[in-house]
């Protein structure tokens, strides 16, 4: 195995983590499996992070910090909020339901109540940063006149809670012997829905 430098050891570990989370769970996964991983000892691995804990907390904050500049921009400007809204369900199922990602909300639902602080730190670092996205977005269209909405924050609830349940399918049921979903038509559908609502009020 390739010698780890420092350089790129903090990447390495954080992709190592992914896999052995998205393998084994909160509960299951162990350090010296992710320094195995990495190639580097399980003390080196600890000098960067003190606990299990610690590294899924990173992992989650790589995540969020990667992923939410390629779902929507960081300023809507003039841009149509319809638009804007449709390639964000449809982006962001896609890649939720990935199996890279769809570990995370799993293991979230399936062991979150043994560690409940892991999940409110993935409730304060991810699913809020979310909500308020897609909440400030509905917002923009309806300041354009684009959307009619009484309440974009239920309505951001909406948008998120269909991204969720794909990567759930995809990653829960799916495994089991339920049948496959297209991501890509569920994501058509479900903007379709959601655009409606919103241009009705």
């Amino acid at each position: 195995m390739p010698r780890v430098t420092p350089a790129d050891r903090r990447d390495r570990i954080i992709e190592a983590a992914r896999e052995e989370f998205a393998t084994h769970g909160f509960a299951l996964a162990r350090m010296e499996d992710v320094a195995k991983r990495v190639g580097i000892s399980r003390a080196a691995l600890y000098l960067a992070f003190d606990s299990k804990e610690a590294l899924f907390r990173a992992l989650v904050s790589e995540v969020i910090t990667a992923l939410m500049p390629t779902l929507l921009p960081s300023d809507y400007g003039t841009l149509p909020a319809p638009a804007l809204l449709r390639a964000f369900i449809r982006n962001a199922m896609k890649r939720m339901a990935a199996p890279d990602m769809a570990f995370l909300p799993r293991l979230i639902v399936g062991e979150g109540r043994n560690f409940p602080e892991l999940a409110q730190f993935y409730h304060e670092t991810a699913t809020i940063c979310v909500l308020g996205a897609v909440e400030r977005l509905i917002l923009h269209g309806v300041e354009r006149g684009e959307f009619a909405c009484v309440d974009a924050r239920m309505a951001a609830h909406g948008v998120t809670g269909s991204i969720v349940h794909a990567a759930l399918w995809r990653s829960v049921f799916e495994p089991v012997g339920a049948e496959p979903i297209d991501v890509d038509w569920l994501a058509e559908c479900q903007a379709g829905m959601v655009l409606a609502g919103l241009a009705g009020g």
